[in-house]
């Protein structure tokens, strides 16, 4: 039986949610640092009660945070960690050690910070601006509930881009980029150099900089960066890496260079090359933050990955038939999630279930997914920017043929369609389904299979 005064406090938690994603939502971008500014120096700068690792790049920045976030804890810090978006419930995007905010210190925070939000609004709106987004609350949020734990180390993962992103107000003493690769062109720009260059935008003066593997043109706007100011970079493929990596039950196990040792059999419950190369650069991340300059112990790290989880990437949520929930929603993504089904999964048969947002490159996303999936179901996701399953049909019927297509635009009904077709093709033993495309969609087919897992 539920606790009738935890079911209130849940209750209140979410009609705050609700009342907060009132505000622009974070797809609507008016790119200013000037009223997240305003709030926390009106909230005495909290941003700067605690060291900052600093995440950016286009796809891998949320599980590279959790790595990051996941040893640091095992070294026996008290973490701060705050991504996005959420799956499930806004509190997932602010962790301590490892577990969201709970929905009572989210309200509390939420009383301290808002006299100053209300500030800044009517102050924005009366010189002709926009209140703060949802994003920007957030991220107030997050800064003022770590100043108040108080934490050891934040890690903060940016919402888009870099140089104007809320997060920017911070300044990371260590400063991550992972792979980048074309993604809101409308906002970042539209050559991979342009989204390189705001992207670099959190790298700071005297910074320690942990570089992913770049095409060249983005590993040069980078390092031009870390020149200009004077930050120290170390580079995937250079300074560290992985040496070595086995499909294993449950993930991987890797080898992994660091950048002052060699850390090996590391067992990372994760699946897929492009996972190995997040806990790599997350690795490399904590390496240079916790600034030693001999190798970590290895029984400490192999122990913080043990207990790293990535919801939403590559996530089992149920069995009979498998069914696998991913939030690519790029092409880039959508590539690295292809690599990785081939690479750690045997299924005779995979039918996809797909719901695209309208500004996405849909068709570059089904392009990366035809060589893996056997039949494709298209859907809607539930958001208002969602393309609708039937113009996202006959763009999957143009790649995959007619005969490979079927559209449900619920999701529900969706995953039925889906498992009925894996069923025909296989009694389950080696037919799935892989839910993807958007991360509005991963968290809605995370609520539907809750509870439901075979």
């Amino acid at each position: 039986m539920t606790d009738p005064s935890a079911r209130d406090e849940q209750q209140r938690h979410a009609a705050l949610v609700n009342e907060l994603m009132k505000r622009w939502p974070e797809s609507k971008i008016e790119p200013s640092l000037g009223r997240i500014a305003s709030v926390v120096e009106l909230l005495g700068d909290p941003q700067r009660n605690y060291p900052v690792i600093h995440v950016t790049g286009t796809n891998g920045k949320t599980t590279t945070a959790r790595v990051i976030e996941s040893l640091l804890r095992q070294f026996g810090l008290r973490t701060g960690l705050f991504t996005s978006p959420h799956l499930l419930d806004a509190r997932e995007r602010i962790c301590f050690d490892g577990q969201p905010i709970s929905p009572a210190r989210f309200a509390r925070t939420w009383d301290d910070v808002k006299p100053y939000v209300d500030l800044v609004d009517a102050r924005s709106l009366a010189d002709g601006g926009i209140a703060m987004s949802f994003f920007e609350v957030m991220t107030a949020l997050a800064f003022a509930a770590f100043a108040d734990a108080p934490v050891d180390v934040a890690i903060i993962e940016v919402g888009m881009g870099g140089a104007w992103d809320a997060t920017n107000v911070a300044d990371g003493s260590v400063c991550v980029v992972t792979p980048i690769g074309m993604d809101h062109s409308e906002y970042l720009g539209e050559t991979i150099e342009a989204i390189a260059t705001e992207k670099s935008g959190i790298i700071k003066a005297g910074s320690q900089v942990v570089l992913a593997e770049q095409g060249p043109a983005v590993a040069e706007v980078l390092i031009g960066r870390c020149v200009l100011e004077g930050a120290t970079a170390a580079r995937e493929g250079m300074e560290f890496g992985v040496l070595t990596r086995d499909v294993a039950i449950g993930g991987q196990m890797l080898t992994i260079k660091g950048l002052h040792g060699q850390y090996d059999d590391v067992f990372v419950p994760l699946f897929g090359d492009h996972q190995a190369q997040n806990a790599a650069v997350g690795l490399a991340a904590v390496e240079a933050f916790l600034a030693t300059d001999v190798k970590l112990d290895s029984e400490t790290v192999r122990e913080g990955f043990l207990m790293v989880s990535s919801p939403g990437r590559l996530e089992i949520v149920r069995r009979s038939p498998t069914v696998i929930v991913d939030a690519a929603h790029n092409p880039h993504g959508a590539k690295a999630l292809a690599a990785a089904v081939e690479d750690s999964f045997d299924f005779e048969s995979l039918v996809g279930v797909v719901g695209i947002l309208g500004e996405k490159d849909a068709q570059g996303v089904l392009l990366a997914l035809e060589s893996v999936l056997d039949h494709i179901v298209v859907t809607t996701p539930a958001s208002p920017r969602a393309l609708p399953a039937e113009e996202l049909a006959a763009i999957a019927s143009d790649i995959f043929g007619e005969e490979r297509v079927w559209i449900e635009p619920k999701l529900a009904d969706a995953l039925d369609r889906a498992v009925t077709l894996a069923e025909e093709v296989n009694d389950y033993g080696g037919a799935g389904v892989l839910v993807t495309g958007s991360v509005v969609l991963a968290g809605e087919a995370k609520r539907l299979m809750k509870g439901t897992r075979g």
